[in-house]
């Protein structure tokens, strides 16, 4: 007589029968082709069809060791990742701060925070483009500020930078001010009261209360922005598209062209999709172990704290 099922095995089945069609769909899109692009980085492959696909081995990592653009692009994406790790979570823990305050309109201002979010990049990046290139210059001449009517933000390298960097807090911001109003929303009001009546000021309730309680918080926005910011491509493509033009080690470059931008250019523009395979596997193991470090320091944080 055959053993009857037990309910814990169904329960069992009925979990991993829901979960198949996820992990089916994770391991066809993501790690089937993951496991290729790996394979194609040692190949000559230049994706047409028909063309007999060799073995080079490690050629193409060292063309890119070599590659200057890819270097000045590795080092300005990393610029760009600090600034927007520190403003945009700035940003956003202010704004959790304010809407998580007793104000009218309360859900208004949490909606308004976060709507940027839901607008793509590339509509982001051709909009504030329309702004910086017109609209801005425009409203200089009107009030009569003359270096205003300049087109200086997206000409000038360090400004088209700090751009970028604005796009892309002005887009972010209200979705880590979620996560921090989230946190600071499981503070007990008891304990803030408790520390009000002992004495403390509003800044020492915030450095010694709220911080440390939402220590989590930051560990999560951290890792988001990070990895978000290396990634950065759309708002890059459509705002500056890499540009402009400048110098680095003698050679003419696009001054804010980041790695995602790089490695497409490389594949798509150039045709070497062989070598940009090359750099997105390099792009990949950069992003694993700045992103682990990250991690561990801000894991690290929260226990001292």
């Amino acid at each position: 007589m055959a053993k009857p099922i037990s309910s814990k095995s169904q329960n069992n089945l009925v979990f991993f029968l829901f979960l198949l069609p996820v992990v089916l769909a994770f391991i066809m899109v993501m790690i089937i082709p993951f496991i290729m692009g790996v394979y194609y980085s040692f190949t000559d492959w230049n994706a047409i069809t028909g063309t007999t696909v060799e073995w080079v081995g490690l050629k193409n990592y060292f063309v890119v060791f070599q590659d200057i653009t890819y270097l000045h692009s590795f080092l300005i994406t990393v610029a760009y990742a600090v600034l927007s790790i520190v403003i945009m979570n700035i940003c956003a823990f202010l704004f959790a701060l304010l809407v998580s305050g007793k104000l009218r309109l309360t859900g208004l201002y949490r909606a308004g925070f976060f709507l940027p979010n839901l607008i793509g990049g590339l509509i982001l990046g051709y909009v504030w483009q329309f702004i910086f290139n017109q609209a801005i210059p425009q409203l200089g001449k009107a009030i009569n500020f003359l270096w205003l009517t300049e087109n200086l933000f997206l000409a000038n390298r360090w400004l088209a930078l700090l751009a970028i960097v604005t796009v892309g807090t002005w887009q972010y911001a209200g979705y880590l001010m979620m996560i921090y109003l989230a946190a600071i929303q499981t503070i007990p009001e008891s304990l803030l009261e408790a520390a009000q009546i002992d004495g403390a000021n509003p800044l020492q309730r915030l450095l010694h209360i709220t911080f440390p309680l939402v220590a989590p918080a930051f560990t999560v926005s951290m890792f988001l922005t990070l990895v978000n910011s290396f990634k950065q491509f759309d708002v890059n493509y459509a705002l500056t598209n890499g540009g402009p033009s400048a110098m680095f080690m003698g050679r003419a470059i696009m001054s804010n062209q980041f790695l995602a931008l790089n490695i497409y250019q490389t594949a798509f523009s150039y045709r070497q999709l062989a070598q940009g395979q090359a750099k997105a596997v390099i792009f990949f193991i950069v992003i694993a172990v700045i992103s682990l470090i990250q991690v561990r320091a801000n894991k690290k944080r929260e226990i001292e704290m």
